[in-house]
């Protein structure tokens, strides 16, 4: 053997075998041995060599399986029980048991030396180990039982590496293949745990058939766990730790944990929702504990004195069956505590998981089966009982569960003895003779319980056709009876469209028989979600239309969208665009904001997804413009792109307010409207000259209308609130500035009529002279007749002179000019245009200046920011700044007359010309300016930004940063206080800067 040849010879020494291993294994042989659980003894060899390996062979020389590499020298090899395992010794100075295909299971002992031998005793577990130093050891191995059990399916450990699970109603087992030691095994509905030395395989079904034995990997946790129970639910898996319980995602990671104050004995799942399962657990110290997987407290049900062996709760959760450590089945009230009997002799219990009131419990041999109170009836039974189910009783027996029919003749009886004939109906159909229900027929009626006696023989003729093999037959006449309950007992191993039509037939019947909340669950149950939809739909049932759509997949876009339509139509938006949401319909949902008015999530909509903008604001704008809120309207549809409409909406606005003399407002929609070109300027080059000259006109119209709004409040108004100096300055302005084709709603009467009185008040009588003859060639309202006559008459017994107080100062220049110009807002002398304050339409002290070719404006920013250093004064310059305004305050300093400023020598011009020459800056100027004194409108593109120089130290201005008229500060803060916002554009004072 050391060529690593194999020859099988007689016992005469003669070769009839010889198998040549392959090239790669030539190591010399330690040892071979047979396999005896074949059918024939010789077939099947095990062979260890020097190469650290074990392989297997055929006669034939053909080699079984791979070779399975180990981590030290084999010396010795042997067969275990009928060649299910294999036991290894070697070099490692241990002896290790294996699989028959070479799996390692574990260590069986550990030596001081080498192991040269090994042999199993025949027919029995005891081996024997013979080491190197001469020393001897004798062993028994004990295989534990390793199984978990759920209702009617059963798993256990076969071989050592493998899992079978049995359903105990079909009798169909299903092998699954683990090739690793299985330590542990749980089982919960669809779902299946198995721990292996390194790691738990969660399974579950591939579907909801009851019948169904097809399981996959759903999830690996690989991780070594310890623990002395393991037990699986819905989404986790609960681990026993002598006194602490772990619960653990099937990702592996821990959620919870409970401490108990001594060591758990038992533990089982009672069933519960998935993700928030109840488990029963029982102590050492006699305390049993429920626990839900999500609650991390435990709920104390009740303490008994002595410890818990098994544990099981009534179908109702109503009673509690305990066994402890006397061999004593104690029952309990669970609500009361109360104790309600106890039986001797049991080392296990389980309730009948179809009647309250019957439980069966094992020990000493005998089967004891009690209903309610009454006494208990024992047959012979050997095993451990696992489970009670209608008349079916499971027994774990060794190492095998089974399923033993048992007639409940007896309990059926004892509640016949006391006129239960309710109950004793309740118990028969869970199995027993024909006399017995010919007996029970009778008695109820002998005891006038006619209901009861008149149920009868259909049971019967449902057994028949099951014995004869037509359990399609029963079937079918249970649902033609509309004994529903009971059809179902004949669909364990039917066909699953038998199933959904016996739920669907049930449902109809609910349906027509007025019980329509009964209809939607079992429509639901047959999958039948459509019907299920329309019945919740047609009653109003919006709690249970917006539970189906919540367990509907989303792929199911039918019932869906019926849940969604119902939603609506029942005013429960909020639970139709859930429902939106899951299928992904984004467009219906956004539809739905829309027609339900919940305009603040559509917006949140259309924020996540741009392509919506349309749908939303367009019908926004369009419900705002119905409800009269036409500036909202306005914004709405410049919001969605729609600049048509949103230029017609703010026409229409400025057109309605010029007609009902809101020139306030005409003012304000004229000033929008000329914002709306310039953003349209901005984003479309190919209309930008034509929407500047628009902004330009929109702009002068404001101006205009901001203006005559006083003058139409004094004409029409008792009294007026702005004082006589505001009304000439405004008259004036507007006389000087109207076109030649007068915009629609101004009247030049009322101008005149207010520049004639207030000039005669403030002794501008010249100009008076000259309002009051332009008012005779003009057509003169009946109301202004009178005042105009008087005023013409009395005017002429004054100077025909104006006072020199009232007369406009050209800051450029310095030149008094008329109160009366041709040449319009500028000066006679220097032509520089004269800037108005928004609110008294005084002449402000500001001068504009442009910027020298090549000078961008961040780079004139920077330069005006480089303040040059001032000479010390005794009074400095002012500036107020917040949010809302620019504010400008000049105090006088006492060296006024220093060094000539740059700026002011740029303001010189050439006398005598007809032609505006403005003030053009260099950089050098620029840094010469003081930030303080320099005011700039900020226009968006295309615009350029416009400068300002104050040219007086003793007056403050500011600038709305939004619509960038000009004010005296004291003004612009009054009007602001009067109306929260900006008299001109109407921007709040608290919102942010531009």
């Amino acid at each position: 053997m050391f060529n690593g040849i194999i020859s099988i010879r007689n016992k005469n020494g003669e070769e009839k075998v010889k198998i040549e291993r392959p090239g790669g294994s030539l190591s010399p042989i330690w040892s071979i041995c047979w396999n005896p659980s074949r059918e024939e003894r010789n077939d099947i060899l095990a062979v260890a060599d020097w190469g650290q390996k074990i392989s297997f062979y055929q006669l034939s020389g053909k080699q079984i399986g791979k070779d399975r590499a180990l981590n030290f020298d084999p010396c010795c090899i042997s067969y275990f029980t009928k060649g299910e395992y294999i036991l290894l010794g070697g070099s490692d100075k241990q002896v290790s048991l294996f699989t028959k295909d070479g799996v390692r299971l574990g260590t069986v002992g550990e030596q001081n030396s080498w192991v040269w031998t090994c042999q199993v005793k025949p027919d029995s577990n005891y081996v024997v180990v013979g080491c190197q130093d001469g020393t001897i050891s004798f062993y028994q191995l004990i295989f534990s039982t390793v199984h978990g059990l759920y209702k009617d399916r059963y798993a256990y450990r076969d071989s050592m590496t493998d899992v079978i699970v049995q359903h105990l109603i079909t009798e169909q087992k299903v092998r699954i293949k683990c090739k690793e030691l299985v330590k542990k095994i749980a089982i919960y509905r669809n779902r299946l745990a198995i721990q292996l030395p390194e790691k738990i395989l969660i399974y579950e079904l591939y579907s909801e058939d009851s019948s169904d034995m097809h399981y996959r990997v759903k999830e690996k946790i690989i991780k070594k766990f310890e623990c002395n129970l393991l037990v699986v639910c819905a989404n986790h898996i609960i681990l026993c730790q002598e006194k602490r319980l772990q619960c653990l995602s099937f990702s592996g990671v821990k959620e919870r944990e409970w401490q108990m104050e001594s060591l758990i004995r038992y533990i089982k799942v009672i069933g519960g929702p998935p993700g928030r399962e109840g488990l029963l657990v029982g102590l050492k110290n006699g305390q049993i504990l429920k626990i839900f997987v999500d609650n991390l407290f435990a709920i104390i049900l009740l303490k008994q004195a002595t410890a818990v062996r098994c544990l099981d709760m009534s179908a109702s959760r109503k009673k509690l069956a305990v066994v402890d450590e006397n061999d004593t089945c104690l029952v309990y009230d669970i609500d009361t505590k109360e104790l309600l009997f106890q039986e001797p002799n049991a080392n296990s219990v389980a309730w009948n998981t179809q009647c309250e009131d019957m439980l069966c419990f094992s020990g000493g041999g005998y089967l004891n089966i009690k209903a309610s109170t009454f006494p208990v009836h024992r047959q012979k039974l050997q095993g451990f009982v696992v489970g009670y189910n209608g008349s079916k009783i499971f027994c774990l027996h060794v190492f095998s569960i089974s399923a033993v029919e048992v007639p409940q003749s007896a309990p059926m009886y004892q509640y016949l003895d006391r006129k239960l004939f309710k109950e004793a109906y309740q118990i028969a159909c869970l199995g027993v003779t024909d006399t017995d229900w010919r007996e029970l027929a009778m008695e109820a009626l002998e005891g006038l319980d006619f209901e009861t006696a008149k149920k009868g023989k259909f049971h019967e003729a449902a057994k028949l056709y099951k014995r004869s093999g037509h359990e399609n037959l029963a079937l079918e006449m249970y649902t033609d009876l509309c004994m529903f309950e009971y059809a179902k007992d004949f669909l364990g191993s039917g066909d699953p469209k038998e199933t959904k039509m016996l739920i669907t037939k049930q449902a109809d019947w609910a349906r027509n028989i007025k019980e329509p909340k009964a209809a939607v669950e079992m429509y639901i149950s047959a999958g039948e979600h459509v019907k299920a939809i329309e019945i919740c739909g047609d009653h109003g049932w919006v709690d249970m239309l917006i539970d189906i759509a919540r367990k509907l997949d989303k792929a199911e876009r039918e019932p869906l969208l019926l849940c969604a339509t119902y939603l609506k139509k029942l005013d429960s938006p909020g639970y139709a665009a859930e429902t939106y949401l899951k299928m992904g319909d984004l467009k219906s949902l956004v539809q739905l904001h829309v027609e339900t008015q919940r305009w603040d999530e559509a917006f949140a909509l259309g924020e996540k997804h741009p392509e919506f903008k349309d749908d939303i604001y367009v019908p926004y704008a369009q419900w705002l413009a119905e409800n009269d809120r036409f500036e909202e309207a306005q914004k709405a549809f410049h919001k969605a792109g729609r600049q048509r409409e949103a230029v017609q909406v703010l026409e229409q606005l400025t057109n309605n307010a010029v007609a009902e003399s809101r020139f306030n407002d005409a003012a304000y929609y004229y000033w929008m409207l000329s914002m709306q070109c310039l953003d349209i300027a901005q984003a479309d080059p190919a209309q930008k000259d034509m929407m500047l000259g628009k902004f330009h006109h929109f702009q002068r119209l404001a101006e205009l209308y901001h203006g005559y709004h006083a003058i139409h409040r004094h004409t029409e108004d008792p009294f007026s609130v702005h004082r006589p100096e505001t009304l000439f300055n405004i008259s004036r302005f507007l006389l000087h500035s109207l076109p030649k084709d007068t915009p629609l709603g101004i009247s030049k009467v009322k101008i005149l009529f207010t520049l004639a009185k207030q000039s005669k008040a403030l002794g501008a009588y010249r100009l008076a002279r000259h309002a009051y003859d332009k008012l005779r060639g003009l057509y003169i309202p009946a109301r202004f007749q009178k005042s105009i006559e008087l005023g013409t008459l009395t005017i002429r017994a004054k100077p025909f002179h104006d006072s020199e107080e009232l007369v406009p100062l050209c800051y450029r220049c310095s030149t008094n000019n008329p109160l009366l110009n041709n040449l319009g807002n500028v000066c006679i002398n220097c032509r520089q245009p004269f800037i108005f304050s928004a609110s008294s339409y005084d002449v402000l002290h500001l001068v504009e200046f442009y910027l020298e070719e090549g000078i961008t404006d961040e780079e004139a920013i920077s330069l005006i920011d480089l303040e040059v250093p001032r000479p010390k004064q005794d009074n400095r310059q002012q500036e107020i700044a917040n949010s809302s305004s620019q504010i400008l305050r000049l105090v006088e300093t006492k060296d006024s007359m220093g060094d000539e400023d740059p700026f002011t020598a740029k303001l010189s011009f050439e006398q005598g010309g007809s032609e505006f020459v403005p003030v053009v800056v260099s950089r050098l100027v620029l840094r010469s300016m003081s930030r303080r004194d320099v005011l700039i409108k900020r226009w968006p593109p295309p615009l350029r930004w416009q400068y300002f120089r104050s040219l007086l130290p003793d007056a403050s201005i500011t600038m709305c940063p939004s619509c960038f008229q000009m004010f005296h500060s004291e003004d612009y803060e009054l009007l602001v206080l009067q109306h929260g916002c900006c008299p001109y554009c109407r921007r709040c004072k608290d919102d942010p800067g531009p």
